[in-house]
């Protein structure tokens, strides 16, 4: 196949129409291949250009995959928060559905939260990762205004409780999909069949057991106005 020829964006709006072009390429080949498997030449492909040129927009394929983290922070906090806002009360069970469900119902989101510590924030400058710790600090915050008022968590409760449903369903979403090999293991031998999981329902299991652990009761509070 024939790469098109690239022309270097000479203006800020082309530079942006550019980024989001290689953005747009890499979610869409991490979603196909998993994460893991896509390197910087499969994204340079998809978008047309060379190598060397991707990397005058991003500094390496971690921090194009980290700042899609980021995007997947901001996108599932909304929908988080959304559905608890629909609530005028809640018990730990039903929080820990919304999360539970709106987690597993981003697969790439899962490979990215993975991938986050273990790869991507390890290959970047310093103001990268500062930038992406920043979005999940501001949307943990958002996310914490509505448990306070549903369930009275502390700032510190609800970081724990974020931190915990994130990093786990990363976890959980690796042990889920495995490559054709180890499925073809855990199917002829029915005593690995435990080695591949359902994310939501271990998810929501864990998640509610941690929230009744910590004595939380549907307690609505008023919304500040």
């Amino acid at each position: 196949m024939t790469t098109p020829a690239f022309q270097r964006a000479r203006s800020a709006q082309a530079k942006q129409a550019r980024e989001e072009a290689i953005l747009d390429a890499a979610r869409t080949l991490g979603r196909s291949r998993g994460v893991r498997n896509v390197t910087l030449t499969d994204i340079a492909d998809a978008v047309g250009m060379h190598k060397s040129a991707l990397l005058r927009y991003f500094e390496t394929r971690e921090q194009i995959f980290l700042r899609l983290t980021a995007e997947g922070w901001r996108e599932w906090s909304a929908d988080v928060r959304a559905d608890l806002a629909r609530k005028a009360h809640a018990t730990a069970g039903e929080v820990a559905e919304i999360m539970a469900s709106t987690l597993a119902a981003r697969p790439m989101f899962c490979d990215l939260l993975a991938q986050a510590p273990l790869n991507l924030e390890r290959n970047v400058s310093v103001d990268s990762v500062r930038a992406f710790k920043l979005v999940t600090l501001e949307e943990i915050e958002l996310i914490g205004a509505e448990l306070l008022r549903l369930l009275g968590l502390t700032e510190l409760q609800t970081v724990d409780l974020v931190a915990t449903a994130t990093s786990l369903a990363g976890a959980l979403w690796q042990m889920a999909t495995p490559g054709p090999r180890l499925q073809e293991l855990y199917r002829t031998d029915p005593r690995l069949s435990h080695a591949v999981v359902e994310v939501e329902p271990r998810l929501h299991r864990v998640l509610t057991a941690y929230l009744t652990g910590l004595g939380t009761t549907s307690t609505p509070t008023t919304r500040p106005a």
